[in-house]
């Protein structure tokens, strides 16, 4: 017997989006709807908890368990955060039009995950969606184990010099294998994360250039640059808790800030050489910022934890952020 109290919605990507469509129906056991979002909770998930009958939460200040979640909403652009859930098989809204992107791309697959979603891609489901649809199970535990335990057993009657050649040929075997999928993993990374996000920040750069921003922007950076007070503000104002979960995502506003702007600032004179190195920690102290309950999450904390660690961490950053500046002012003196 169906619920009265919770309704199935079909997801469906946005213009540029990638993946499902994923219907959505809360249980009595999963029924929040969890934004892992910097800022306020997006439009999107709010909307999706209305539809459905579920619960919307803010994943950074009371993160519930795995168990409870019925889907999750998130803003990320490229990075772990949008292969994090997939990987536990938690259906994935990404609100940025990213497809099978990040180190667990691999996870990201059309049944579970779908991107570029606004309000208009939400609609109710009908029998034949909810028919259709692939229910999102938990990877099997056992896999593996039983995979060992079916393996046929090595050959033991072989001893001897034979005995001797067939262990080294094994090993080896194991060795290079390993190698190898080690090397395919790390190009195909590079080529569908690295590259893409190199040629990403160059257009960026260009367009700064060209546009004449960034020397506009140099010159009103160049109080903050050119001294270790600035610096040290700068720092303080990019480490602020509630700002910088909104300028983490990507790493983008602090590729942009230092290729871009200080850089070319350091490279005509108009900011200090010296400035160089406690620059560079100054404009990244939100980095990462964003992934503070992604990374408690991956790490099996319990949701109390992520609750009490999520704002302990923002304003540890906010700590730790200026002391690094001046760490590497001094630091600066012996290069």
């Amino acid at each position: 017997m169906l619920s009265t109290k919770f309704r199935a919605v079909k997801v469906e990507r946005g213009a540029g989006g990638w993946g499902g469509p994923l219907v959505i129906e809360p249980t009595e056991q999963r029924d929040k709807i969890v934004a892992v979002t910097g800022g306020d909770i997006p439009e999107v998930a709010r909307k999706l908890a209305e539809m459905t009958g579920a619960t919307v939460v803010d994943g950074f200040r009371s993160p519930p368990i795995e168990s409870e979640i019925a889907a999750v909403v998130v803003d990320c652009g490229g990075t772990a955060r949008c292969g994090v859930y997939p990987r536990k098989r938690i259906p994935t809204i990404n609100l940025t039009p990213v497809g099978q992107s990040g180190p667990l791309a691999q996870f990201i697959t059309e049944d579970i995950y779908v991107s570029a979603v606004k309000v208009s891609n939400m609609s109710y489901a009908t029998e034949a969606d909810e028919t259709a649809a692939p229910a999102a199970t938990p990877a099997p535990a056992t896999e593996a184990k039983t995979e060992k335990v079916t393996a046929p057993e090595p050959e033991q009657d072989q001893g001897g010099f034979l005995g001797f050649i067939t262990s080294v040929g094994r090993v080896m075997g194991n060795v290079v294998n390993v190698l190898f999928n080690s090397g395919r993993r790390t190009i195909d990374t590079v080529v569908r994360n690295v590259l893409p996000f190199i040629a990403f920040v160059a257009m960026l750069i260009g367009v700064i250039n060209a546009t004449g921003v960034g020397e506009a922007l140099a010159h009103v950076l160049e109080p903050l640059g050119s001294n270790i007070i600035g610096l040290l503000v700068l720092s303080a104002i990019c480490g602020l808790p509630f700002l910088s979960p909104i300028l983490g995502p990507g790493a983008v506003i602090a590729q942009v800030i230092g290729a871009a702007i200080i850089g070319p600032a350091i490279g005509t004179g108009v900011i200090p050489a010296a400035m160089a190195l406690p620059a560079l920690f100054a404009y990244n102290t939100q980095v990462g910022a964003d992934f503070v309950p992604v990374g408690l999450a991956l790490g099996e904390a319990k949701p109390s934890t992520i609750k009490v660690g999520v704002p302990a961490l923002l304003l540890s950053r906010q700590i730790t952020g200026p002391i690094s500046v001046l760490i590497a002012y001094g630091a600066s003196f012996l290069l």
